[in-house]
C-alpha cells in the first residue's frame, strides 16, 4: 500500500540553504479538498512533467498517496480550469535520515516557508534542524491544499518565517 509518512515544520532563516542539492519549480492544483475524503492535485514541475496525486489522510501522520504521470498538455488544460492553486519552490537537501525538502511559497503564500521531512515508518527519530522553528505536523491550515483555498495573505494573524 502507498503510505506517505511525513513531518512538516516552519522554517526560520536561511542556514537551510547550504543544504540545498537541487530545486524545482512547482504549480499545485487541486481538483478536490474535501479533508474527510480525498484529495486530488495536479502537480506541474519545472513546467515539463506532471503528476496527479490522490491523497487520503490516515490516523496519525500516515496518508494514502497514490501518484500517476499525466501528459503536460492534459495537466496544462486542467490547471487553466482550477480555482484552487499553489505555487512554490521546492529545495532539496542533503540532510538524514528521511528526505528533507523546504518549500518557499510563491504569490498569495509568500513568504511562507515550510520544511519536509518523509520518513520510512511513523516511528523513525529526527532531530529537526534549528532552523525548523514550529512543528505543523496535522496542523490542516498548513496544508497545500488549505493554502490553495485560503492562501497565508489572507489569513487574518499570521505565523512569520522569522
Amino acid at each position: 500500500m502507498p503510505i506517505e509518512i511525513e513531518r512538516r515544520f516552519l522554517v526560520q532563516g536561511e542556514d537551510w540553504k547550504e543544504l540545498t542539492t537541487q530545486s524545482e519549480d512547482i504549480r499545485q492544483g487541486y481538483l478536490a479538498t474535501n479533508f474527510s475524503e480525498w484529495i486530488t492535485r495536479i502537480r506541474i514541475i519545472n513546467n515539463k512533467n506532471a503528476i496527479l496525486t490522490l491523497k487520503n489522510s490516515l490516523p496519525g501522520i500516515e496518508t494514502l498517496e497514490f501518484e500517476y504521470s499525466v501528459p503536460i498538455d492534459d495537466a496544462e488544460t486542467m490547471w487553466k480550469h482550477l480555482k484552487h492553486k499553489v505555487a512554490k519552490q521546492r529545495y532539496y537537501l542533503d540532510l538524514q535520515p528521511g528526505i528533507w525538502v523546504v518549500d518557499c511559497f510563491k504569490e498569495k503564500n509568500a513568504p511562507l516557508i515550510i520544511a519536509e521531512v518523509e520518513l520510512e515508518t511513523t516511528t523513525s527519530k529526527i532531530c529537526p534542524p534549528p532552523w525548523c522553528r514550529k512543528e505543523l505536523t496535522g496542523l490542516r491550515r498548513y496544508s497545500n491544499a488549505a493554502l490553495a483555498k485560503t492562501p497565508f495573505a489572507n489569513w487574518p494573524t499570521k505565523e512569520p518565517n522569522t
